[in-house]
């Protein structure tokens, strides 16, 4: 019987440099810096094993997600305005917002919710969430789901 596979957001931070070597390894290939694999591996300073180890494994967020959902959770300040920055933000990647849940504001904090579909014309989805998460106001932005 098959396993499914499991998938998990990380951050950055918490990756192996090796796994980031292989990200980068993929850029140049995919850029046509350079011709061959070894080339690639040489340059970013991994072996070919490793780059053919995790290669099917690991990818940028944002290339992955085109025409599926992304769900988002933050935690905000209950200002004036500060909503209103946060879906002006998915506008301006070109998401669509699905769904927007806000719960009722604690000890002046909130907690939204937010599902957006990524479309073929959306931004770089990792960028939207950095947007997100450098607004004055916004504790955290977290990706709950991908589906």
């Amino acid at each position: 019987m098959e396993e499914k596979s499991k998938y998990f957001v990380v951050k950055q931070k918490a990756v192996p440099e090796v796994l980031l070597k292989v990200v980068e390894a993929k850029k140049l290939l995919e850029s046509e810096r350079v011709i061959t694999v070894q080339e690639a591996t040489d340059r970013v300073g991994i072996s070919r094993s490793s780059f053919y180890k995790y290669k099917d494994d690991i990818f940028p967020f944002y290339d992955n997600t085109k025409g599926k959902t992304i769900t988002l959770v933050m935690q905000m300040d209950d200002e004036p305005g500060l909503l209103s920055d946060l879906l002006h933000v998915v506008a301006v990647y070109r998401a669509n917002i699905l769904t927007i849940h806000q719960s009722i504001p604690v000890n002046g904090v909130a907690t939204l919710t937010l599902s957006v579909e990524v479309l073929e014309t959306t931004g770089n989805v990792s960028g939207m969430v950095e947007d997100m998460e450098v607004k004055n106001g916004v504790h955290y932005v977290k990706i709950l789901a991908r589906e």
